[in-house]
């Protein structure tokens, strides 16, 4: 048994909550940032207690005040919202189906096929990006949600995990299945999905944010500011010259922009412990 030791705990939260004060210490001065004036923002020290302004600058994001290149931000969370989902659950059907046949299914040259997808994780679309943005060109999937996530929906890490995980799946389970008549579709169907439902919602969650946060690939592929995302927006949102910067509207567009993936992660939090702690299958 652990002996108790109450100033270990003491220690161990402290330590905790000074972390978690470093973390969220940023998020709070933007959200108090987000409420004031843009001259109260660039007048130093800048206040750190919350303004009066909330309801007029989150009014103003939405509004007409905060259309960047004449989108409103509903249109930039909503191409956002679609690019995350289409790159987080596309990942996910490619990569347990390819775990899936590597695994369960006997043909030639499956191990090599395993490692040219995992040799893909030493080549990530920084390095292929010329090409790639050149495939996307000869296609014309030029401001499109297509090209915004079809480079990005293969997984090698997912493919990985999905892999070393349908290994543990027991030879007793396999033979059971089969004695009952179950074929490929039905066992992956009925057995397989619902034992790799954790590691599918612990893997959403990642590949929602990885989806979420793009920056690179949407600066390149989208021409029309329809089809740009909210970290595109903001982007364009920020002068180079401070003063014609409307910081108090960046500043709250900022929060709206992290209102989604912060949900997912409160959410999902129980699944996704779960997923990435739980060993008994």
């Amino acid at each position: 048994m652990i002996e108790k030791r109450p100033i270990g705990a003491l220690l161990a939260h402290f330590i905790l909550i000074i972390g978690i004060l470093i973390v969220a210490f940023p998020i709070y001065y933007t959200f108090v940032a987000s409420t004031l004036t843009s001259p109260e923002i660039m007048a130093p020290p800048m206040p750190l207690l919350p303004g009066g302004h909330f309801l007029e600058n989150y009014g103003g994001a939405f509004g007409g005040i905060g259309t960047i290149g004449g989108v409103g931000v509903g249109r930039l969370l909503l191409n956002t919202t679609i690019v995350a989902l289409t790159i987080a659950i596309g990942k996910i059907i490619i990569s347990i189906l390819s775990a899936y046949a590597i695994v369960f299914f006997s043909f030639p040259g499956r191990m090599l096929f395993f490692w040219m997808i995992f040799i893909t994780l030493m080549l990530p679309v920084e390095v292929r990006i010329l090409p790639t943005y050149q495939v996307i060109v000869d296609l014309g999937l030029i401001d499109t949600y297509t090209g915004l996530t079809l480079p990005l929906i293969a997984s090698a890490t997912a493919t990985f995990l999905f892999r070393q995980f349908f290994m543990t799946i027991p030879d007793e389970l396999i033979e059971a299945a089969r004695i009952d008549g179950a074929g490929p579709v039905r066992f992956f169907k009925d057995i397989l999905l619902p034992l790799s439902y954790t590691n599918i919602a612990a893997l959403f969650v990642i590949l929602f944010i990885y989806g979420w946060t793009q920056y690179l690939w949407p600066l390149l592929i989208t021409n029309d500011n329809n089809m740009n995302t909210i970290i595109i927006g903001l982007r364009k949102m920020i002068s180079f010259v401070d003063a014609d910067t409307q910081w108090n509207l960046v500043m709250a567009i900022t929060i709206l922009a992290m209102v989604p993936p912060i949900a997912v992660v409160v959410l999902m939090q129980r699944w996704f412990v779960k997923g990435l702690v739980d060993s008994e299958k």
